[in-house]
């Protein structure tokens, strides 16, 4: 399921893959903001060494840059789920994205309204 996203975003990596240790399908996801400044990342959760099943959505600030910094928004059970919250943050973020200089306020804006609260 392509998931559409906003003018200002680009799916960056789309791929589906399955695992040699399993039959499961998985898939992998990336987006990167028109500016070039934050990328977000769906995929699973396994990959950053988590032992969680399910999927991760994470932001990079500043992809590519040594200055970037990498959070994890959210993990949640299935990747469509994973991919609509993706297209929120990413609405959120543009809705308060200015520039570079707004870059963490924007940032933090979305994970916010994003993640999950306890």
């Amino acid at each position: 399921m392509e998931t559409d996203v906003p003018p200002e975003w680009t799916t960056e990596t789309c791929r589906t893959y399955t695992p040699a240790d399993t039959d499961r399908e998985l898939q992998y996801r990336t987006y990167l903001h028109e500016s070039g400044d934050l990328r977000l990342k769906v995929a699973p959760a396994s990959l950053d060494g988590e032992d969680h099943p399910g999927y991760a959505l994470t932001a990079t600030s500043y992809p590519g840059l040594d200055l970037s910094e990498t959070v994890r928004v959210r993990t949640v059970l299935m990747f469509d789920r994973c991919t609509r919250i993706a297209g929120h943050f990413m609405d959120l973020f543009s809705a308060s994205y200015d520039g570079p200089g707004s870059l963490e306020d924007a940032l933090d804006y979305a994970y916010e309204r994003t993640r999950k609260h306890r």
